[in-house]
């Protein structure tokens, strides 16, 4: 059963956060959305691995402190999670802002716990050719035409929530605006920097993303010193969501070839 726990980082920062599973830790970050988007997938990986996920400070009601300003603020803070936890052999899978975290984690990684990365259509570099969707700048409906393959069956009318769920959903803007700058969403210096991940990076995509499309995401994959894309059809921003199966087998078979390096050798200098 996940258990919910409050976890005191900073004297004025605590995690919230949800654990469920036991075996390799594993970090699962949210995107903008907020946890929902990847409770279905930390139920999934609790199966194999211990699932930690928090809720970024800001979201869904938590308190984020005035220095919290950006997404390498965020980084910082879940290595030194990891670190006062003492976690080794750590996987981070993270979705859409929470891709760009992991990549920002795994260039700061300098204690080597981070060893496998999965990263489900995230943002955070700059491509020249392929720029990012200005998010912002749509309105609902342009959003689930930008970010789903099947824009009718997620598109939620904000006629339809109810007074709390807009002011929650509200008040997550203000914090993803803060924390991803507006409009640009990337660190110009992240493209450069994943070079020097060596950890195997996984990058799912979703086929119909255009957000960020599969273009942007293979320059992102190659950045990688050891990094690969696979693409996830009939899925846009979040194929979590929208193909859980295709997404969750493409992990179990990295979490499989994983399992046949030890954890010893992937921790290696």
């Amino acid at each position: 059963m996940p258990t919910n726990k409050s976890v005191a980082l900073y004297q004025d920062l605590s995690l919230t956060l949800t654990e469920a599973g036991s075996g390799r830790p594993c970090l699962v970050l949210h995107g903008g959305g907020g946890p929902a988007t990847v409770a279905g997938l930390a139920s999934h990986l609790a199966g194999t691995v211990h699932a930690v996920t928090p809720v970024h400070p800001g979201w869904d009601g938590t308190h984020r402190p005035d220095w919290l300003t950006g997404i390498d603020d965020l980084a910082l803070v879940y290595l030194h999670l990891l670190h006062d936890r003492g976690l080794r052999d750590v996987l981070l899978v993270g979705s859409s802002i929470g891709g760009w975290i992991a990549a920002e984690m795994a260039v700061r990684d300098t204690g080597g716990a981070v060893t496998g990365l999965v990263l489900i259509d995230p943002v955070g570099v700059h491509v020249e050719a392929e720029p990012i969707r200005d998010f912002f700048a749509l309105d609902p409906r342009g959003v689930a035409e930008y970010a789903w393959h099947d824009s009718a069956r997620f598109h939620r009318d904000p006629a339809e929530l109810t007074a709390d769920q807009l002011a929650v959903q509200r008040d997550n803007m203000a914090t993803l605006r803060v924390l991803v700058g507006e409009p640009s969403m990337y660190d110009p210096k992240l493209l450069r920097r994943l070079g020097r991940v060596d950890v195997p990076a996984l990058l799912l995509w979703g086929e119909s993303d255009r957000i960020v499309t599969p273009a942007y995401g293979a320059a992102y994959a190659e950045a990688f010193a050891d990094g690969r894309l696979q693409v996830i059809p009939e899925a846009g921003h979040l194929p979590q969501l929208e193909q859980p199966g295709a997404t969750f087998a493409a992990i179990d078979g990295y979490l499989c070839d994983a399992i046949t390096t030890p954890a010893a050798a992937r921790q290696a200098p």
